[in-house]
């Protein structure tokens, strides 16, 4: 299992697939090799989505932005 957790509170957003991880790496700026932490905005799923995401990767995002322009989230395998 691949956890991806709100980095504020610890809160479970959803189970990353090795796919979608993949995607979340490839799309992401990475500060080392064993980072596992991104922000993410509003901004990004738009164009994640234009990019072809998974939409079930596409829909975890939504709901964990809710109302807020952007999140830091941090995976974990478990």
């Amino acid at each position: 299992m691949i956890a991806l957790k709100n980095k504020e509170n610890g809160a479970l957003i959803g189970e990353l697939t090795e796919r979608q991880l993949q995607f979340l790496i490839d799309e992401l700026e990475e500060e080392h090799d064993a980072d596992r932490d991104y922000w993410i905005h509003r901004e990004q799923v738009e164009g994640f989505r234009r990019k072809g995401a998974d939409p079930a990767l596409l829909e975890m995002l939504a709901r964990a932005l809710g109302g807020r322009e952007g999140i830091e989230v941090v995976w974990e395998r478990g």
